[in-house]
């Protein structure tokens, strides 16, 4: 059983083997937008740990006993569920099958993303449910993967399933290992705006460092927005940022303070800005529905490294 598949091997209609992030990442590798490298451990590895370690009747069991009313009966089921996952043995063929994917990639530093299965439709996001794990070292590979699916257990992630309906489900979860951008600035974008919800109008929010800054919400980034039909930069916001995200020597991540001469500064050109926006519209094009991106900037070249459904739109 093959247990990995690189990004160029994977496309869009591939969400039950590789989950929705790694499909998208597939899809947009194959039609040549810049992603960074990496594969897919696929849903069938998850199912196959749990099979190997006999956890499947226990993970059923601290499911059923779960009633969302109670929060300590979420509280109490997930601990019960990612404590057994954590605890358990990769099986070897799986650990083989990514120390030589990690070893193909030729790099030191990789990003581990959870990627569900029932991932990201119009109606439902799994975005920030799950656990990602940047700058990740091949020491710390195996550790992390486990991290990952055990985050389809966390207690968000139990009452979510509760919440969308999704409980009598078979969830299952791949992982993106993808060799990390070490970003100088990075942010996420929309291909509409989120609150006027003009599909005119795109807006890129743009911070220093790793683009955890922006997701989390720890910081406040510069906002642009873009009109689509002319290409035009009709809003500029410069926020003051005084730390960011930078990686650590050993692996890993810390916050750091941004220097003074850049605290203030805007940071992407307005040059830098119309390049990413034809990159936003060009997979919102390819998709043929509005976006959202996570991209990050590397030695004056962007990246892709997420790009998924806004599940925020009403009109």
């Amino acid at each position: 059983m093959t247990f990995t598949r690189h990004f160029k091997n994977i496309t869009k209609n591939d969400a039950a083997l590789a989950g929705g992030k790694g499909a998208s990442l597939g899809e947009m590798t194959r039609v040549g937008i810049p992603v960074p490298p990496g594969f897919v451990l696929l849903s069938q590895a998850f199912d196959a740990f749990i099979k190997a370690n006999g956890l499947e009747a226990e993970i059923e069991a601290a499911l059923d006993s779960v009633n969302p009313q109670q929060m300590h009966s979420v509280e109490q089921a997930s601990t019960r569920i990612q404590t057994l996952i954590i605890a358990a043995k990769m099986p070897s063929d799986i650990e083989h099958e990514i120390t030589d994917q990690f070893e193909k990639l030729q790099t030191r530093y990789v990003a581990v993303r959870s990627s569900a299965t029932a991932e990201d439709s119009a109606h439902a996001a799994w975005a920030g449910q799950l656990d990602t794990f940047l700058n990740t070292t091949q020491t710390s590979v195996l550790e992390n993967v486990k991290k990952c699916w055990a985050s389809l257990f966390t207690p968000r992630a139990i009452f979510y399933r509760f919440e969308k309906g999704l409980h009598n489900q078979r969830i299952s979860v791949a992982v993106v290992i993808q060799k990390m951008v070490e970003s100088e600035i990075s942010g996420i974008a929309f291909s509409v705006h989120p609150v006027t919800q003009d599909r005119n109008q795109l807006i890129i929010e743009a911070a220093y460092g790793l683009g955890e800054a922006v997701v989390s919400g720890s910081i406040t980034p510069d906002s642009y927005v873009v009109e689509k039909n002319t290409w035009l930069i009709t809003s500029v916001y410069i926020a003051d940022q005084d730390q960011e995200i930078v990686r650590l020597a050993t692996g890993g991540n810390e916050w750091k303070p941004v220097t003074e001469s850049r605290k203030d500064k805007q940071k992407l050109t307005r040059d830098q800005i119309l390049e990413l926006a034809k990159l936003i519209a060009l997979i919102e094009d390819h998709y043929g529905f509005p976006v959202d991106v996570e991209w990050a900037l590397e030695n004056r070249k962007f990246y892709i490294t997420q790009s998924r459904p806004i599940t925020t739109l009403t009109a």
